[in-house]
């Protein structure tokens, strides 16, 4: 047998154990020139930089645990906050949850499981993500949306009222006077001190100062309470000498208040367009244009004016007094359309609409029996965003001022009828005609549905198409909007639902329950007075 193999074999181990041992030196001398080092060219106090010795190592690791401590003292701290407010939050929702837990005779219901404080941050989330403080929510019908109230400083505009509350009342209730204090604190109190994320920039006063928000500079703020969610708050500040206006959402999901939007709303380039159908009562538009010129053209001067026209008869009238209201008042901001055609509100709203050509606009649909008042038009610009809100306010009703002030000779004035009582009127829940809307999704959701023909309806398919569609629907009672009382007439030639809907307008519009009460018995009244009359008069007599 050759000995040769084995040679061979060990020649080629050693050679494998020498490229190992170079590739090893190669290595450790790439590590030293990698080796970490001081900032600059300066060495170590007390270390030659050409000889790396065991000083240099120690004072690297020195370093390297100080900043690891440093940085594990940082993260200890910020836990420690964490656990504090998650051991306040779950504080909070265990007291709101035993006092809800207790019952009228003062017994506490015991429930499966007591929350754990993961629970509770989770019950928070999941009832923000569920509010509709972001997305429109769809709805089955025109009565899915819970409205909301109003309210300011003073007062409360409520649509459920009973037959012992009030449209317009002071919060006399401790809670709820509490409970709004409260929310308008909150308000303030994310206007003053807003965090990195709020949509709004710092504003300064006259001499530099930081601008600080008050109770006095609160406008106005909406709520409304969904059971299943908790109460969302809509709230607006304003400076007296300032044009934008601070828009706070607040929600409370049975809890805690916490906050949802802080935002800058400048309005003073929104431009409404109020579109008034009509048909002849050229004296009920004359009384209309007052209150416009007062209100649009010497208060706020942002507004053009379409009027939609149907028919012959009385469109001179109408001709005469919008131009002596543009010569008196040197306003030409208006449109006047004529339609030959029998009256359709919704054909009027829908040419009115399409129209105005001069790019996006803020759209106020309206009736000649409105009044508004400069207020409501600033409400109409805060509470429709395109794309994103429709603003559908409930009118305050008048009824009949012949019954409403029947003891009097002569009714008092218009603006004196301006007034939010029981006797007076009443919140029109169920009218939807009244709305301010952008043009674009006017138009996006194809304008009012042209078979509806003759008296309402067609408000209403609109309304719902919205309800159906991506937009938050505003839907709330509105202090400076009323509805003026006029004689109504159900035409034969109505449908069976669009008749009993002018007949049930018909009766709400006419007087309040205790007046129309006292009409109904008027007979029985008379009767029992002549009663009393002669038992007078026979005692008298013997």
């Amino acid at each position: 047998m050759s000995r040769r193999g084995p040679t061979l074999h060990s020649r080629t181990q050693w050679l494998l154990l020498g490229l190992a041992l170079l590739f090893s030196l190669v290595l450790f001398l790439y590590l030293l020139e990698c080796a970490p080092q001081t900032d600059g060219n300066a060495s170590l106090p007390g270390v030659v930089r050409e000889n790396y010795g065991k000083e240099y190592y120690q004072a690297l690791l020195q370093e390297q645990e100080e900043h690891y401590q440093t940085r594990a003292t940082s993260l200890k701290r910020q836990i420690a906050q964490l656990k504090q407010e998650l051991q306040d939050m779950s504080e909070k929702m265990r007291a709101l949850q035993e006092r809800k837990k207790l019952g009228a005779n003062g017994i506490a219901y015991q429930g499966n499981r007591e929350q754990t404080p993961s629970d509770l941050l989770e019950f928070l989330h999941s009832q923000i993500d569920r509010a509709e403080v972001s997305i429109g929510a769809k709805l089955p019908s025109e009565y899915g949306v819970v409205p909301f109230e109003s309210f300011t400083l003073m007062k409360v505009f409520q649509l459920e009222m009973g037959l012992t509350r009030h449209p317009e009342e002071k919060p006399v209730r401790k809670d709820k006077r509490d409970e709004l204090v409260e929310v308008i604190e909150a308000g303030l109190e994310v206007i003053n001190n807003p965090d990195e994320d709020d949509e709004q920039e710092d504003e300064e006063g006259p001499l530099g100062e930081k601008l600080i928000f008050n109770e006095n500079d609160f406008i106005e703020g909406y709520y409304r309470t969904e059971r299943d969610k908790g109460t969302q708050y809509e709230l607006f500040f304003k400076k007296a000498d300032l044009m934008e206006y601070r828009h706070v959402t607040l929600f409370r999901p049975f809890g805690p208040l916490m906050k949802v939007k802080n935002e800058l709303i400048d309005i003073t380039r929104s431009v409404i367009n109020i579109i008034v159908p009509l048909a002849e009562r050229t004296e009920a538009f004359s009384q209309f244009m007052q209150n416009f010129r007062e209100v649009c053209i010497h208060q706020d001067k942002r507004i053009h004016l379409t009027v939609v026209y149907f028919g012959k008869e009385g469109l001179s009238k109408v001709k005469s007094i919008l131009e002596s209201v543009s010569s008196e008042s040197n306003f030409h901001n208006y449109t006047l359309v004529s339609l030959n055609e029998e009256f359709n509100r919704g054909r009027g709203l829908n040419v009115g609409a399409r129209a105005w050509d001069k790019g996006e606009v803020l759209m106020f649909f309206c009736d000649v029996d409105i009044y508004f008042s400069a207020e409501f038009l600033n409400s109409c610009r805060l509470n429709a965003e395109p794309g994103k809100k429709v603003f559908y306010p409930v009118v305050f009703s008048l009824y009949n001022p012949a019954v409403v002030y029947a003891n009097q000779d002569v009714p008092p004035p218009v603006q004196q009828q301006l007034v939010h009582k029981k006797d007076s009127g009443f919140w029109r829940d169920f009218g939807f005609g009244m709305t301010c809307q952008y043009q674009s999704d006017f138009l996006a959701v194809g304008g009012f549905d042209m078979e509806v023909k003759g008296w309402g309806g067609e408000d209403v398919h609109l309304y719902r198409k919205y309800l159906h569609g991506d937009l938050i629907v505003i839907r709330t009672p509105v202090p400076g909007l009323f509805h003026l009382w006029h004689e109504k007439h159900c035409a034969d030639e109505l449908t069976p639902e669009q008749y009993r809907m002018c007949i049930q307008s018909k009766a709400m519009n006419e007087a309040s329950h205790s007046h129309l009460g006292m009409m109904v018995f008027r007979e029985e009244i008379e009767m029992h007075l002549r009663k009393q009359a002669y038992r007078t008069n026979s005692e008298a007599a013997g």
